[in-house]
């Protein structure tokens, strides 16, 4: 639909409370896997949209799985979802407690592609917000053109089309390796101090960035 970037990344929010079990666990799980297990440390989502995400909406491309069934990334930082974590009003969202505790997890799209593959672990993509009834899904990197990147880049999304083609997602079946998060952004220094010392002495050790241009 509009350009394709070079190099495009993917990226995952989370809570800095949260960091220490992924790092520990070496990979990121998916909401269905993370329920079995009791739930994230500090859950930061929408409980109807979760739950709609893990009982309901398929992947298509991957018969018999859902949308829960993979970890999900964003084609952007600033997202829409973190949007609503600061402005911090949405009547489903039980964290109230703003954006500066948020961490983004930045990998290389065409990188983890290859490690999918590889290790035969399926992914996908939507085309816009993946927790709607009405998206459609890809699983070719062909299909990368048919994402909307203007909207995905915009600042401003009040525009409702624009807003809904910002939130596509890429999506990883089951778990997503640590060691495939090449940079991690925060919004505040100490912050950046908190993600350090969890990944002191772990073994693996992205670079961890102050992004303020990723934060609203």
């Amino acid at each position: 639909m509009t350009l394709l970037p070079t190099n495009p990344k993917i990226y995952h929010i989370t809570h800095v409370d949260n960091l220490q079990g992924i790092v520990a666990a070496g990979r990121l799980l998916s909401d269905a896997a993370l329920l079995r297990q009791g739930g994230p440390a500090q859950p930061i989502g929408l409980s109807g949209i979760k739950r709609r995400r893990i009982e309901e909406l398929e992947v298509p491309c991957h018969p018999g799985t859902k949308v829960g069934d993979y970890v999900p990334f964003y084609f952007c930082p600033r997202s829409v979802m973190l949007y609503v974590i600061h402005r911090a009003n949405h009547p489903e969202l039980t964290y109230r407690e703003g954006q500066d505790s948020i961490v983004h997890l930045e990998a290389d799209l065409y990188r983890v592609v290859a490690w999918a593959d590889v290790n035969s672990i399926r992914w996908a993509f939507s085309l816009s917000n993946a927790g709607a009834y009405y998206t459609e899904f890809r699983s070719e990197l062909s299909d990368l053109r048919e994402l909307d990147w203007n909207a995905i880049a915009a600042r401003d999304f009040r525009d409702p089309d624009v807003k809904e083609r910002k939130q596509a997602e890429f999506l990883v079946y089951g778990h997503f390796p640590f060691h495939l998060v090449e940079r991690v952004g925060v919004h505040r220094a100490a912050v950046k101090d908190r993600v350090s010392q969890v990944l002191a002495g772990s073994g693996y050790t992205p670079r961890v960035e102050v992004r303020d241009d990723w934060y609203f």
